[in-house]
């Protein structure tokens, strides 16, 4: 059974920093793009950024690029996302997700993620 389970989330001010992990069980990771997607109230899920399974892939949404760094550790099936410069605007739910990388580069479209995260909660107060 495959388990995605994020952890880091919490209320920051603006300016702050947060790292979010992603440990994943139940899978072989370092066969997986691995992608993590933000949900705002009242909005739909958006892509924040993705990477390919040896790390060589990266992807960020123009929003983010430059202040949010996305990682991954193989050895301990956990991919991280350091958020830095947060704005009110990132305020979300994050969302970690799995994609069992069937293409060339990692995917930034939610429906191509096959295992996905409960989501942890980011509060930027300004």
């Amino acid at each position: 059974q495959v388990q995605l389970v994020e952890s880091g989330g919490a209320l920051v001010q603006a300016g702050g920093s947060l790292r979010l992990s992603c440990a994943a069980s139940g899978l072989t990771f370092r066969r997986f793009d691995m992608g993590w997607f933000r949900q705002a109230p009242g909005k739909g899920r958006e892509f924040v950024a993705a990477i390919s399974p040896g790390s060589s892939t990266i992807y960020y949404a123009d929003s983010v690029k430059g202040r949010f760094t996305i990682s991954r550790d193989n050895a301990k099936n956990t991919v991280y996302l350091q958020m830095n410069s947060l704005k009110p605007e990132d305020t979300a739910v994050y969302y970690c997700a799995a994609d069992r990388s069937r293409t060339a580069v990692p995917n930034r479209n939610e429906r191509d993620y096959d295992y996905w995260g409960q989501g942890t909660q980011v509060t930027v107060s300004s």
